[in-house]
């Protein structure tokens, strides 16, 4: 009977998750990825991590705080590869120049956040990167000036 038991339990070590989403910044060595890691299918939250980088020079994983799964990491850019991630009310700012830099802001930059250039998300169960829409250049032709 007991051999039977290890096999119910089998579903729950497999429930384990660990999804990724990148945006590509610069081809493929200049990203930025978000890294999301469930434990158990019943969880409502999951672990996060930031992960900045830019190959060859630097690669680094930063943690940030749990949150809902269905959580929406708005990046801005800040200028100089710098990034402002933004989770609901929490604000961190990372960069890819060294890959090191990672630090909370208790509020918004004084100019502002930057740029947005899109979100991570989970779309049907799955975290994707999603661009920024950016509106395009007007077609209209200017009017002639008098």
């Amino acid at each position: 009977m007991k051999p039977y038991l290890f096999l119910l339990a089998l579903p729950l070590l497999a429930a384990c998750s660990d999804q990724r989403a990148s945006y590509v910044i610069n081809g493929s060595n200049h990203v930025l990825s978000l890294v999301r890691v469930t434990g158990f299918p019943w969880e409502k939250t999951a672990k996060y991590a930031i992960v900045p980088t830019r190959m060859p020079d630097c690669m680094r994983r930063h943690d940030w705080p749990d949150a809902p799964l269905n959580a929406r990491f708005e990046v801005y850019s800040a200028g100089d590869n710098a990034w402002i991630i933004r989770q609901r009310d929490r604000l961190y700012v990372t960069e890819t120049r060294t890959c090191e830099g990672f630090a909370p802001l208790n509020q918004i930059p004084e100019t502002g956040l930057g740029t947005l250039v899109g979100v991570f998300e989970t779309r049907s169960g799955t975290l994707v990167f999603t661009p920024a829409i950016i509106p395009p250049a007007s077609t209209t032709p200017a009017a002639p000036a008098n």
